[in-house]
């Protein structure tokens, strides 16, 4: 089994205990290139709210699009962008990944920014 395979089998018992939780999710998922992240109501099967390092307004203030200060920047959007939409509460998906470094950045911001989970 590769990393990938593992990563994708973590993240579907993760997934799966998020669904019984009823609530909207956070979902990070990382490239080598940029951080993307999502707010998805799952019981709609909506994208309540979206952040990514690949947006205009991000790539001209940030050069580098997959270090931590993009992670701040895309978890503090993203937040922003839910509470508008009146979401407070999310479970946290971190797709398998380990919390750590880009994802706990991510996290860490988006809990300042006013998500709470």
């Amino acid at each position: 089994m590769n990393k990938n395979l593992s990563r994708l089998r973590r993240a579907r018992k993760t997934r799966a205990r998020i669904a019984s939780q009823a609530k909207p999710r956070l979902c990070v998922f990382r490239s080598g290139k940029h951080i993307y992240a999502q707010v998805i109501d799952d019981s709609k099967g909506i994208v309540i709210a979206q952040a990514s390092s690949v947006e205009g307004e991000v790539r001209a203030t940030m050069p580098r699009g997959a270090d931590v200060a993009a992670a701040v920047t895309i978890g503090q959007r993203v937040a922003a962008k839910a509470l508008a939409a009146g979401v407070k509460e999310v479970a946290f998906d971190r797709s398998g990944y380990r919390y750590h470094g880009r994802v706990r950045a991510l996290a860490d911001a988006a809990r300042e920014g006013g998500l709470s989970f």
